[in-house]
């Protein structure tokens, strides 16, 4: 989910440096983007159209065929615009006709360039009605501009893209439950992060007693008594985990988010809206808590700890004590690759 946030913000900033709005793609082909964000508040932010919904522009068009003008690929290797066969077949499943994707210029995924403004506005700008730009992951075009504080536009919020009022809301009703004012949260990634992390030098995936001392250390400073644990871990490691988070004596409170139960109110905006099972929606969920934490312990070289590491300097929630796990240290023991 935060991947494709980054690919949002990225072209909701090459949609401002050419003067376009930006159609949000369906969710037949690609994200549920309105589940996790509230679209209008983005307008609502700049005062004025930015992005629209597919079927906005569906019903926009509906008197029209719907094409693509003109699609560009950012990227020309290893395969145009980073896009297979299947995402061209959905794109076309929609209704919509295009031309042949066309590279921009030499770009290579694995070895990007840094790109101004000035030469995207000259790659990229066009006379013609509808423009798609492929795949601007990768890219790296101002980053600075990019992730400056609120974001690369200007606009009267604190940061245009942010979970739903919904989200937001169950967000502050379980931390009001289960946490209150002064917790730190901390993402744990574990899934298909070992051999992640062990292909860098040094890795950043930690035994669990080392980063239990890490923890303990970051709850000590912040004088927190509970730790909102965001985590994919199996329970056999945060069992473990837990049983030593142990400051003066005391066992430390490590704190997920329970399984639906009708007696607890808390999260019954999500029940009543059909969004309770959602997988994307309880990521955004994890998510916000996370960037409202006093202070919050991240996973490096995770995009969903730097989104959350986003919203924290955006709403202006970050604290000086925020750090990636045992940040400054290595891991006491690392295996061997395969």
């Amino acid at each position: 989910m935060s991947n494709h946030l980054i690919c949002l913000e990225k072209h909701m900033f090459f949609a401002a440096l050419l003067n376009r709005v930006l159609v949000i793609p369906s969710s037949r082909v690609d994200y549920q983007y309105h589940r996790v964000l509230d679209i209008e508040h983005i307008n609502e932010c700049f005062g004025r159209k930015v992005v629209v919904s597919f079927e906005e522009f569906s019903e926009a068009k509906k008197t029209h065929h719907m094409h693509i003008d003109t699609f560009i690929c950012y990227f020309s290797l290893p395969q145009p615009c980073y896009v297979d066969e299947e995402r061209i077949k959905r794109l076309k499943s929609l209704g919509i006709s295009m031309g042949k994707p066309e590279p921009a210029w030499v770009e290579d995924i694995k070895k990007p360039n840094k790109r101004t403004a000035q030469e995207v506005q000259s790659k990229f700008s066009s006379d013609d009605n509808v423009v798609a730009i492929g795949d601007i992951f990768f890219a790296d075009v101002e980053q600075d501009w990019v992730m400056q504080p609120g974001g690369p536009l200007a606009h009267k919020c604190k940061t245009p893209i942010e979970p739903s009022r919904l989200i937001m809301l169950t967000a502050q009703r379980f931390i009001q439950t289960f946490l209150g004012k002064n917790f730190v949260a901390l993402h744990f990634r574990r899934h298909g992060f070992l051999k992640f992390c062990n292909a860098k030098r040094p890795s950043c995936f930690f035994p669990i007693p080392q980063a239990a001392d890490c923890i303990t250390r970051v709850v000590e400073k912040s004088s927190a008594s509970v730790v909102y644990l965001s985590t994919d871990a199996a329970q056999s490691e945060t069992s473990l985990l837990q049983s030593l988070v142990v400051l003066n004596g005391k066992p430390v409170p490590l704190v997920k988010r329970p399984p639906r139960n009708s007696a607890e109110k808390w999260d019954a905006l999500l029940y009543r809206h059909g969004l309770e099972d959602d997988s994307q929606v309880q990521a955004m969920l994890d998510k916000t808590i996370c960037a409202m934490s006093s202070v919050f312990i991240g996973a490096s070289g995770s995009t969903f700890t730097e989104d959350i590491l986003r919203l924290r300097k955006d709403w202006g929630s970050a604290s000086t004590c925020d750090e990636y796990l045992c940040q400054g240290e290595v891991p006491n023991f690392t295996a061997d690759m395969e």
